[in-house]
């Protein structure tokens, strides 16, 4: 890039007044970095778009996200989906942790149909969070909407804030889980949901 454009292209991007690509450029100054040379001219935009992907959460509605998913049926065992994805932002350090969400419910008179659950989750992993909380507002939410005998809900996550500094413990794992209703109240309905979450590891 020549520095002719480089320096159009820096004062389109003061001029457009985005607050956060300004926090980011303050950012690249606060490390000891040019915000001008031409490997971090465009860094600002890029940053906050990725910013406002992964947070994206913040502005979805859970009842639009279940919106026509919830139906009634005869059915009272076990709908368990795990081995969800999560991809979240620590909001300590704002660092990345990722892992997997397994989820589990016995409804009463409803269900959720099965691709909303891992939507519902990422409405809330979506967000600048620690684990527990985030644990605990999906298997919260669930009970809510569908008002089911009991939720279980157990997330296994890396947290980089853990593998790239502090401890720095590349193998650690952090597991967190939240059970409600049934699962709550009786061993053998939780120790049933958590087995089947062991199913088929390697």
């Amino acid at each position: 890039m020549k520095i002719d454009e480089a320096r159009t292209l820096r004062e389109e991007e003061t001029a457009s007044g985005d607050t956060l690509e300004d926090a980011v450029r303050s950012i690249l100054r606060g490390v000891g970095e040019d915000s001008s040379r031409e490997g971090l001219v465009r860094t600002p935009r890029r940053v906050a778009e990725s910013l406002r992907y992964l947070t994206h959460g913040y502005t979805q509605d859970v009842d639009k996200v279940l919106n026509e998913a919830l139906f009634s049926v005869c059915y009272d065992e076990m709908v368990i989906v795990k081995d969800i994805e999560i991809f979240s932002l620590c909001e300590h350090h704002l660092l990345p942790f990722f892992g997997r969400c397994h989820v589990a419910y016995i409804p009463d008179t409803k269900v959720i149909g099965l691709s909303k659950v891992p939507r519902l989750v990422d409405v809330f992993a979506r967000r600048l969070q620690v684990q527990e909380r985030l644990t605990t507002q999906i298997a919260e939410t669930i009970m809510d909407k569908i008002k089911p005998l009991g939720v279980g809900v157990v997330i296994e996550a890396k947290h980089l804030c853990m593998i790239m500094r502090g401890v720095e413990k590349q193998n650690s794992v952090a597991v967190t889980s939240a059970m409600l209703g049934v699962f709550r109240d009786s061993q053998q309905t939780r120790e049933e949901f958590l087995s089947l979450v062991r199913q088929n590891r390697t």
